[in-house]
């Protein structure tokens, strides 16, 4: 009995391709856990797709993941002086996003990031002036800007790049590839018509492995099915059922990431008002779970365990069957299954 996360494998390549025609020379990413799939899923994905590089989160991604791909590995974690050094092939390339960091990678390949609205991290435009005496050393893989995801103030993404192909043409400085994340296909296609001499690549992760949602669904198995009445006692913290219903154990707890959450960046009062209302059910212990039984989403009977969920389902429903599988509203980015199931 397990937490399994179903692919429709077909429709899930279908849309790989998809993206992929839209952005030539797409540089796939796969950081943390794989979006999900697992780092060696992705690998084998990438490789399928024909990509040359593969983007990884950090050098212990790469040492990791050097073994199921082939290809050049782009480190997007920047280069610090002092970073416990991890034993790494010439095909890997780091990120710099300092003059400091580009001396401390004499012989190596490298990828400048330059300072975006995102204001994360990035050589500035001040920066430049010293960045001729600085690449002679390294091997220059090309540049990188990294742009936000939202632009409320109505700026234009295209133009930002622009902004900086300009004042990297001004500093004289080799502009052969640039790497852009978060832009549209039509976006870049505007880039490339107007730097013609310039090869973007884009570096896509949620969009190409997540794109499609219909091509993936996690599933919890139900384990064990209780009835209680109103005033039973249950659980870790023996709490009282509020009246009378089933409890329901199905695979899928903490180790899984069912119950964490990553905070939301929240827009417009229906949203806001939502999560103040969700906040003050859970200050009453009512925590809804990820959990769908007979076409809702079903209330944690108490906090999740480690590998397991109890949820509590009211007598009216149909009472779940052990070997059940209820679908589950996961965030990839923060699940672990047990197993995946290609079909």
């Amino acid at each position: 009995m397990a937490l399994t996360l179903y692919v429709d494998t077909a429709r899930w390549r279908a849309h790989h391709k998809h993206v992929q025609e839209q952005f030539p020379g797409l540089v796939p990413v796969c950081k943390g856990n794989g979006y999900g799939f697992g780092h060696e899923r992705l690998a084998e994905e990438a490789t399928r797709l024909g990509a040359d590089l593969l983007a990884v989160g950090t050098t212990y991604e790469a040492a990791r993941i050097k073994d199921y791909f082939g290809g050049d590995l782009l480190v997007l974690t920047p280069y610090r002086r002092g970073e416990e050094p991890v034993p790494l092939p010439d095909r890997v390339i780091r990120s710099v996003s300092s003059i400091d960091g580009v001396y401390g990678l004499v012989g190596a390949r490298v990828v400048i990031e330059v300072m975006s609205s995102m204001k994360r991290h990035g050589i500035s435009e001040q920066d430049l002036a010293q960045l001729h005496a600085a690449i002679e050393n390294v091997r220059l893989e090309g540049f990188a800007i990294h742009l936000p995801l939202d632009r409320t103030d109505g700026s234009d993404a295209v133009e930002e790049v622009i902004g900086w192909m300009d004042r990297l043409r001004a500093a004289r400085l080799p502009l052969h590839t640039m790497f852009v994340s978060h832009l549209k296909a039509e976006e870049l296609h505007r880039l490339q018509q107007q730097f013609p001499q310039t090869r973007f690549r884009a570096r896509i992760g949620t969009r190409l492995w997540l794109g499609d949602h219909e091509a993936t669904e996690y599933r919890g198995a139900v384990l064990d099915v209780t009835r209680v009445s109103k005033g039973d006692r249950f659980g870790y913290r023996q709490q009282k059922a509020a009246s009378d219903g089933f409890l329901v154990v199905v695979a899928g707890g903490t180790s899984h990431g069912v119950g964490l959450e990553a905070p939301k960046a929240m827009h417009g009062v229906m949203p806001r008002a939502k999560g103040v209302a969700r906040a003050g059910l859970a200050t009453v212990n009512r925590n809804l779970s990820p959990f769908v039984w007979a076409g809702k989403q079903r209330w944690f009977a108490e906090p999740p365990h480690m590998q397991v969920s109890i949820l509590f389902v009211p007598a009216d429903a149909e009472e779940p069957k052990v070997g059940d599988e209820l679908v589950a509203h996961l965030r990839h980015t923060t699940t672990q299954f047990d197993r995946i199931v290609d079909r």
